[in-house]
């Protein structure tokens, strides 16, 4: 997810000469890229609104991942690439809430936000509060993930991709129930709903 490193890698395996590192670096931003802008043609938009296609999205993210533990698991670099769409998919689903930009794979952008309110209310400048507590939260979620990521790492290995995967699954099968629901005519005032087979 850490594509600033990773674009960093490429630097230095260009200098290096090292084309093994070079090939695979190039395809983890390839494949982030690709999990994005599957995101983008399924989704088309980046603003948070329900109705959208959030749950096939999710249960694609979750396919991916299963692929990654599977792949990762044999020992093969592909793992990578799965994993890594995933996350640029993941990362693409929401890209703004509440006019301020969301990023869930990262938090460059969140700890920026942070700092620059900071600097506006140590001016006496205007601070969007909503915005500050969704990057507090954002921030603290992905501390206590990257925390009970590493515990499950410990005992389960590369098993510990399962987790999330089932997680957004459940997450996709959820929304794609509820927005099938919310689609669902109400019976008129007085008529009992029509018994479905």
């Amino acid at each position: 997810t850490h594509l600033t490193g990773t674009t960093t890698l490429v630097s230095l395996a260009l200098v290096d000469g090292t084309r093994k590192d070079l090939v695979h670096l190039v395809g983890v931003i390839g494949a982030f890229v690709a999990g994005a802008a599957f995101s983008g043609f399924l989704i088309q938009h980046s603003q948070l609104k329900l109705g959208r296609r959030y749950g096939a999205a999710l249960l694609v993210e979750s396919a991916l991942l299963l692929g990654a533990a599977a792949l990762m698991r044999s020992h093969s670099v592909t793992g990578s690439y799965f994993a890594s769409a995933a996350c640029g998919l993941q990362n693409a689903m929401v890209s703004t809430y509440s006019g301020a930009l969301i990023r869930t794979t990262h938090l460059s952008g969140m700890f920026t936000d942070l700092g620059a309110a900071l600097g506006h209310y140590a001016r006496g400048i205007h601070v969007d509060w909503l915005r500050v507590r969704l990057c507090l939260t954002i921030i603290l979620s992905f501390a206590v993930g990257g925390v009970l990521g590493a515990l499950l790492f410990q005992k389960l290995q590369y098993d510990t991709l399962y987790v999330p995967a089932a997680l957004t699954g459940v997450a996709g099968l959820c929304y794609i129930s509820y927005a099938h629901a919310k689609k669902r005519p109400a019976s008129p005032a007085g008529q009992p709903a029509p018994k479905r087979l």
